[in-house]
């Protein structure tokens, strides 16, 4: 063997068991169509050329090959006539797989079936390697019954063109899920021929074996030999993609790497999952056998392309068993539940319970693993029963005018769903309303029909009514169902008769007349009508609202006459119309009353004569430079308004002497000076208006007119419009001088004031003068009852904060503020007569203590001298007797002087008046 030649490489394989293909546990029929196999799997290179056939799919057909079409869901690869797999186009394949779905289909029944395609990417050579041609995988006889022989991709090298060749595809390697063991576990040998040469070491790299989940794999570096360290879970991950190494034993590489792929083998350790352990669907009730009602879904996790993943349903049990015991069947493959009986009927049964049970392994009891879920099936409501009234007549009764007004409640009867389209009432009158008095409505809660009054009935018109009703449904009737004879029935209305308030025929009633007709004029005849024509009964008729008092009503007839003169410029009418409300009752029992409003239009006459504006103006004082447009106002109306003719009186003759008026249309003219130079002041001017009425009316008015100096603008001056107001020079002046004495005198009023205030502070006065009470007699309107009647707390007399000013004084002198501490001294009991300089000396003393006092409050200050001290001799002044006899003398107040003369006179015995 020469160099450069490719040398095989030993695989030590696994068993026979594991290359053994699964096959489908029960026999064919001798002509069944299908693929020879459900997933094909083939290596490819990540470069694939247009054309480049991949691999062969097996197809057997009873209508022989030429009635199979082939198809794929891949745009990229196609399916030849023979079953081969191409490639449509040039392609780059960067994943390490790629799947399809392979369809084969019959033309002539259009039954089809599908197949799984996979393509694994396996690494190439470099593109240094010469040619080669691929080998056979053949067993070497000297190597064990388990080792197999497969080619280690080499190169060969040549000098001048080299043309790459694809290196040699490695078959995957297939390892059993939840193996046993014992681990690890031999999966195959790793041998370079080299190695008879130079001693070589084997490595593994990728997922599972120096990446996450590490150490799934391992290999012995002398031998090659590489193992499973630990049970596969295909749930977990279906395949594995490794790279084997070959280097000496000082690293330097002896092979290329080649790709190992390890398919990990399901088995049947999942049971089928349902979605939702609880389905709930409906079923309308009356459904035809075949209906769908619902589906369940069941995933199990095992390889689905195998009998371990394929899921089959089946109901278990029904409940209730009513009106059958299978009411339901449910597609083994596609878990759609769809009726299979008929007489569905919610009236009789409104839900049903249905358990099902998924298997996998194809539905097989004996092998497959199973699971069950619940499936709630609602029988949903169908309008298949008609509303029925519970009685053939109704009847009510309604007062005549009354609207809104429930007349009968029409009970009906529906078996359906409550509360539903198919259960709601709808009523619906027929006959015997022709003018629409009547509507039916539906109470929500009851579904009862509510006859009720939308137009008013007359008694007079119609005493009693004859309604037929028909009841329907919101929703139509279910197909093959027909309205019942009980959905109609017949109401009897009677009308009962009120007493109906009179009426005015013409309201609002307008008539039209010339305003200012004379008082007791005749206007119209306003009656109104009673309409209860089977009462006989008298109306009355009364004023209601006469704004302007000008109207009187004949209480028997409604004939109107004026009370007054009827102005249409008066403040009453609007819009040349007087309004007013007359009443009309009868006498019935109840009595009722009715109103009526009439409407008078006042037809203008020419009795206002037209009033001249403006009234006042200015001008100046010499003529030319301005004028005053002057003009009239009229409340009368077109005709009897303008033109107007404006013209000045004859008497006095100064008015036509100084005046004249230039007219400018029918409604302005011009009033201006006709003498060179009128002397400033304010003019009466008296102007003739009259209008164009027939007759027409004059007014003779006065315009106030301020003659004044002008500026070159011809506006007057400030001076002159002083001036114009009739005030001089001297008459301003002698106003500027008033103005400035009587602010003089204010000031000196207040400055006044001001100095009065300070000397009232600085005054040394004991009591204000304002405030002296001698000579003066005070007046006491209120007389308590005595001391035992005053609730007095006398305590907060005699608890004063500070008390070491009070100490230091003299005794027997006290303030109100102030309570005695210590020993108080005893007043000298004095006689029975006073002398009369008593009461004097005791207030100079006192005085004399509070001028002396340097804590006693400032002299403005009322000091009151009313504490005795709890030593005092005097008796209480609740125990003096107010009657005149006694033994009491009260001569020595004669003694005391002219302020005590009075008292003296009235207790002292004096000469009575």
């Amino acid at each position: 063997m020469t160099t450069g030649s490719v040398l095989p490489l030993l695989l030590l394989g696994l068993s026979g068991a594991l290359r053994a293909q699964h096959e489908d546990l029960t026999g064919r029929e001798a002509c069944k169509a299908g693929f020879s196999e459900e997933d094909y799997t083939a290596l490819i290179s990540p470069n694939v050329l247009e054309g480049e056939k991949l691999l062969r799919v097996k197809f057997s057909s009873c209508l022989g090959t030429k009635g199979t079409q082939y198809e794929t869901n891949s745009l990229d690869f196609k399916v030849g006539a023979d079953g081969t797999v191409f490639a449509t186009r040039e392609l780059k394949i960067p994943s390490e797989q790629v799947a399809f779905t392979v369809t084969a289909r019959e033309r002539q029944t259009a039954e089809q079936w599908d197949a799984m395609v996979r393509l694994l990417v396996a690494q190439t050579s470099s593109p240094h390697s010469g040619h080669k041609k691929g080998k056979a995988v053949a067993l070497d006889p000297s190597q064990s019954p388990k080792d197999t022989l497969l080619p280690w991709p080499q190169h060969q090298s040549s000098s001048g063109l080299r043309r790459q060749k694809r290196d040699w595809v490695i078959p995957p390697i297939n390892v059993p899920e939840n193996s046993r063991g014992p681990f690890p576990q031999q999966l195959v040998r790793i041998r370079s021929d080299k190695d008879n040469d130079i001693p070589i070491r084997y490595s593994i790299t990728g997922v599972g074996a120096d990446q996450p989940p590490m150490e799934v794999f391992s290999i012995d570096s002398m031998s090659g030999r590489m193992y499973v360290t630990r049970p596969m879970d295909r749930e977990e991950r279906a395949s594995y993609h490794l790279r084997a190494h070959a280097v000496d034993m000082n690293g330097n590489k002896v092979e290329n790497p080649i790709d190992l792929y390890i398919y990990v083998i399901d088995m049947n350790d999942n049971r089928p999952e349902f979605i939702n352990q609880v389905y709930n669907g409906s079923v309308d009730e009356g459904s035809k056998p075949g209906t769908y009602v619902m589906t369940v879904t069941a995933n199990d996790a095992d390889d689905s392309t195998t009998a371990n993943g394929m899921v089959r349903y089946r109901i278990v049990t029904q409940t209730p068993q009513s009106p059958s015991q299978n009411m339901f069947t449910i597609n083994s493959e596609t878990g759609d539940i769809v009726t299979v009986a008929a007489g569905l009927d919610r009236e009789k049964v409104q839900q049903y319970t249905v358990i099902v049970q998924a298997t996998d392994m194809e539905g097989n009891l004996n092998y497959g693993l199973s699971n069950t879920a619940t499936a709630i099936i609602t029988v949903t409501d169908v309008n298949d029963n008609p509303p029925e009234f519970t009685t053939s007549t109704f009847a009510g009764e309604v007062p005549e005018n009354r609207v809104e007004t429930v007349v009968a409640n029409l009970t009906v009867m529906d078996r359906d769903q409550p509360h539903s389209p198919n259960w709601n009432a709808v009523y619906r009158i027929i006959s015997g309303d022709p003018s629409g008095h009547f509507t039916v409505r539906t109470d929500p809660v009851t579904n009862e029909g509510m006859v009720t009054v939308v137009k008013a009935v007359d008694y007079e018109l119609n005493r009693a009514f004859m309604l037929t009703v028909m009841v329907s449904n919101q929703a139509p009737l279910a197909s093959g169902i027909q309205m019942s004879f009980q959905s109609t029935a017949g109401v009897t209305i009677s009308v009962t008769d009120v007493n109906e308030a009179p009426y005015f025929p013409s309201n609002h009633k307008l008539i039209r007349l010339e305003e200012g007709v004379p008082t007791g004029t005749a206007l119209t005849t306003f009656s109104a009508v009673d309409p209860d024509r089977f009462m006989q009964q008298a109306v009355r008729y009364s004023k209601l609202s006469d704004p302007a008092n000008w109207l009187h009503i004949n209480t028997s007839n409604g004939q109107i006459t004026t009370a007054a003169v009827l102005d249409r410029e008066s403040l009453y009418t609007k819009n040349n119309v007087y309004e007013a409300t007359f009443l009309a009752a009868d006498n019935g029992i109840p009595p009722a009353s009715g109103t009526g409003t009439l409407q008078i239009y006042l037809i203008d006459i020419n009795d206002n004569a037209p009033q001249l504006l403006p009234k006042e103006a200015q001008i100046c004082e010499r003529p030319g430079l301005n004028a005053i447009n002057i003009t009239a106002a009229d409340a009368d109306m077109d005709p009897n308004i303008g033109p107007y003719v404006f013209e000045l009186p004859f008497i006095p003759t100064t008015v036509r002497k100084n005046w004249t008026i230039t007219r400018l249309n029918g409604d302005y003219a011009q009033l201006s000076l006709r003498i060179l130079y009128l002397e400033a002041g304010v003019y009466d001017v008296p102007i003739i208006v009259t209008d164009s009425g027939n007759p027409p009316l004059s007014n003779t008015s006065i315009i106030k007119v301020k003659v004044c100096p002008c500026d070159e603008n011809g506006d007057c001056t400030t001076i002159g419009a002083v001036a114009a107001a009739g005030l001089g020079t001297g008459a301003i002046v002698a106003i500027l001088i008033c103005i400035v004495i009587l602010l003089t005198m204010v000031l000196l009023f207040v400055v006044w004031m001001r100095r009065r205030e300070k000397e009232r502070h600085t005054k040394q006065l004991l009591i204000d003068p304002e405030d002296d009470v001698r000579d003066n007699i005070l007046k006491y309107d209120e007389e308590g009852g005595g001391e035992e009647d005053q609730d007095y707390d006398l305590s907060q007399l005699q608890q004063p904060e500070a008390m070491e000013h009070v100490l230091s004084k003299a005794p027997g002198v006290r303030r109100v503020d102030e309570r005695p501490v210590g020993a108080e001294p005893q007043y000298p009991v004095r006689p029975v007569v006073p002398h009369p300089g008593d009461i004097g000396d005791f207030i100079n003393e006192g005085l004399r203590a509070a001028d002396n006092d340097p804590t006693a409050p400032p002299y403005d200050s009322l000091l009151v001298f009313d504490y005795e001290g709890s030593g005092s001799t005097a008796g209480s002044v609740s125990s003096l007797n107010s009657s005149s006899s006694g033994d009491q003398d009260y001569d020595y107040l004669n003694d005391w002087g002219p302020r005590f003369k009075k008292l003296a006179d009235m207790y002292g015995g004096g000469e009575e008046d």
